[in-house]
């Protein structure tokens, strides 16, 4: 698996990653969301370099214009609910990519331990087809795996990129670890050094998808 970092480059990607890091302007939910909508279309963009093209003639007014056009659209997969905002971006670049909704959530046990219960996927058929997997955090890395598995109870793809805006050094060990095919790709914007005992990464930016879309009852 290939592993390629966005972010500390010196490219307006920093800008936002700093903006959903900041707690003065996490308090501006529409921001905060904005900018996880800006991300994904920058990552839309890289991740776009990475894929088959072929040149088309085009008619233009005055004569025709040879231009290279993606091969096929990719489908865009996210883990709800946190990926939403993200998923949104990558949807304004990837304009007609088929979508596929992964329900995943944590369930606590006791003392911070949890598991990650799937509950829900609505996807089309994904054989042979170029995915691209998002989720704001990749923590523990346990989400990201689940929601990759889950992608071949709906066929066989022909490449994977997952992404992660924000993720742990563990996580990313974690995943390395677990997903040994060499047809992924894992696409981030930065690497921390730590997690908490309840596998929130540190520095990081706190709980996503409470920040953009409200605190949840069992958030605690």
């Amino acid at each position: 698996m290939e592993v390629k970092v966005l972010g500390n480059n010196h490219s307006i990607l920093d800008q936002y990653l700093a903006e959903i890091r900041d707690i003065s302007i996490q308090t501006d939910p529409l921001r905060f969301r904005d900018n996880l909508n800006r991300i994904g279309e920058l990552f839309a963009y890289e991740i776009s370099k990475e894929m088959p093209f072929e040149v088309n003639d085009v008619q233009t007014p005055l004569g025709v214009a040879k231009v290279p056009k993606l091969e096929q659209q990719p489908v865009l997969a996210t883990i709800l609910r946190a990926g939403l905002a993200m998923h949104n971006g990558l949807l304004r670049i990837f304009d007609r990519a088929e979508n596929c909704f992964i329900s995943a959530y944590r369930k606590y046990i006791d003392a911070g331990e949890f598991e990650i219960e799937f509950e829900y996927m609505a996807s089309p058929s994904l054989d042979d087809k170029i995915i691209i997997l998002s989720d704001p955090m990749l923590a523990s890395g346990k989400s990201m795996e689940i929601g990759y598995e889950a992608l071949f109870s709906k066929g066989t793809p022909a490449h994977v990129h997952l992404i992660a805006i924000i993720a742990s050094q563990e996580g990313v060990d974690y995943i390395l670890d677990k997903i040994k095919a060499d047809n992924v790709t894992l696409w981030l914007g930065a690497i921390d050094p730590e997690m908490t005992p309840k596998s929130y990464i540190v520095p990081g930016l706190g709980d996503a998808g409470d920040l953009a879309f409200g605190e949840k009852i069992d958030s605690k």
